[in-house]
């Protein structure tokens, strides 16, 4: 079965790995992972007070991605996403919980928690998965979530509304807190489908076998009896209580700090390492850097394909922009039929993923990829009067600071040639500008 540690050892040799031996927990670690970020590079480190070593960066590009899912095509990816979005029937192996992990002294504080940056609200984990039992439906949810440390048995966790704040609520009105197992360190392909969202009650990790071909196997954890991923690096089993604290700031997708929250109280019952002492590696989040952007953007980039390739001819790429941390701000190339398809494009871009702020659709022989390119287009094949599109008072995200707690104005623009002229906005081969590689 894949491991973390199986997908550091396939990448080595063909990625830039990169270690930065033992770092303070406080700031050292960010400073690495932006350096390493940068060049795409992969990051090797241990912080102080922890045995664990730490990986970062891991699937900070989107080859890296993509050799995580067995892809080779924008398209093949997708489609692979698409199948966890569907949901579906969930698969996994069952394993024996005992023959692949050990008991540890159950303090957190031995865990490599990081202040990431200045202004951080404390130390945070920020590759947690978190697995919970629906309590309405027959089924199982996980997503991840950032984990703030509190002491050596508490954690803050911060919930958005989705479907685990759902599973909290309906617990909590019947007088109880909600069972979880929190997951750390596991294949990037886990990862990726704890970070879709397919239809509530649906379990994300029994659609993995929609990414890698084959089923994930599975443990039952001793006291909460959730599945969880037998090849995981750390489990832990407690419980998301009705008590609240104060939780961040924490930077977010954009780069800026996500306001301080009231948010429950995580208490930590039971922690276990995995037996295999050469699987040990502790997965590290930059916060906002590229890792982050591409988890997060990856399975609403796929959706947004979906949608527009069913008012076009041909899509040829789609690209949620990491300045827009792969979430506000996406461009398509595609090709149309008809002046009118690049509208609709818009259109379907924006119901794709409600998230989105600013949608730029060009021809197929403009690339997404290349901002320089992309703008290229816009200063000429763009008249304002005829190719926006204003969309004003909708859905939009609460992390946008100029939004009104998520209400916002939206902008489609058509940058791409009018077929009967395209003749007029045809550019020599050799004058197309290149992505820098």
């Amino acid at each position: 079965m894949p491991t973390l540690r199986s997908f550091i050892d396939l990448i080595k040799g063909e990625e830039l790995i990169e270690d930065y031996g033992e770092l303070s927990p406080y700031l050292e670690p960010t400073y690495k992972l932006l350096d390493s970020d940068l060049r795409g590079a992969t990051a090797l480190f241990k912080v102080k007070g922890s045995e664990l070593p730490c990986v970062g960066n891991v699937v900070n590009t989107r080859g890296k991605l993509y050799r995580s899912i067995g892809a080779s095509s924008d398209e093949e990816a997708y489609t692979k996403v698409l199948r966890v979005l569907g949901g579906g029937r969930t698969s996994f192996i069952e394993g024996e919980f005992n023959n692949y992990f050990i008991e540890l002294d159950g303090d957190l504080r031995k865990l490599p928690f990081i202040k990431f940056f200045k202004g951080d609200g404390g130390m945070y984990l920020t590759s947690s998965i978190v697995i919970a039992k629906t309590p309405d439906v027959e089924g199982y949810n996980a997503s991840i979530h950032r984990l703030m440390l509190l002491d050596g048995s508490r954690m803050a966790i911060r919930l958005v509304p989705r479907h685990l704040y759902r599973i909290t609520m309906l617990n909590s009105k019947l007088g109880r807190d909600t069972p979880i197992a929190v997951v750390i360190g596991v294949h990037p392909s886990v990862l990726l489908a704890a970070s879709t969202s397919p239809p509530y009650g649906v379990f994300e990790l029994g659609l993995v076998r929609e990414l890698l071909g084959g089923d994930l196997r599975m443990c039952r954890t001793p006291k909460h009896d959730l599945p969880v991923p037998c090849e995981s690096v750390v489990v832990m089993e407690g419980t998301i209580t009705r008590e609240l604290v104060n939780e961040g700031p924490f930077l977010d997708l954009l780069g800026l700090y996500d306001r301080v929250r009231p948010q429950p109280i995580v208490k930590v019952n039971s922690m276990y390492l995995t037996a295999l002492d050469g699987d040990r590696l502790f997965h590290v989040i930059l916060p906002g850097g590229m890792e982050h952007k591409l988890l997060m953007g990856f399975p609403r980039e796929a959706a947004i394909w979906d949608s527009v390739r069913r008012v076009v001819p041909k899509v040829h790429k789609v690209r949620l922009t990491p300045s827009s941390g792969c979430w506000l701000h996406a461009v398509i190339s595609i090709d149309k039929n008809d002046d009118g398809d690049a509208k609709n494009a818009i259109l379907a871009a924006f119901a794709g993923h409600p998230s989105l702020k600013h949608v730029v659709v060009v021809d197929g022989d403009v690339d997404p990829d290349n901002p320089a390119d992309v703008e290229w287009a816009i200063a000429t094949r763009v008249q304002a009067s005829e190719d926006l599109i204003i969309i004003k008072g909708a859905r939009g995200s609460t992390l946008d600071p100029s939004s009104n707690d998520g209400l916002t104005d939206k902008i489609g623009i058509d940058a791409t040639a009018p077929l009967g002229s395209a003749h007029e906005y045809r550019r020599p081969n050799e004058l197309r500008l290149k992505a820098p590689t």
